[in-house]
């Protein structure tokens, strides 16, 4: 069974339950898998990391490797 099956039957579950208790816990347990899902995904970057996305972006720049705000923004805008 795939992700999205599961989910279409969890809801149909979950749409059945008549108990607020059930409600509450179900939202505590959801609250806590995301938070700790978010936090081993986050991963911040360490100083020489950053030093090194600096260096490289003056590189581009001095490069010509970039574009305007306003070129990206049209770009952006013609996705739709």
């Amino acid at each position: 069974m795939d992700l999205q099956t599961r989910k279409l039957e969890l809801i149909q579950e979950f749409l059945k339950v008549q108990s607020e208790e059930v409600i509450l816990k179900l939202e505590k347990i959801l609250s806590k898998e995301n938070k700790k899902y978010e936090e081993e995904g986050f991963k911040p970057m360490t100083v020489e990391e950053f030093n090194a996305r600096i260096d490289q972006s003056m590189e581009d720049s001095k490069n010509g490797r970039l574009i305007e705000a306003s070129e990206l923004k049209a770009k952006i805008d013609q996705w739709d």
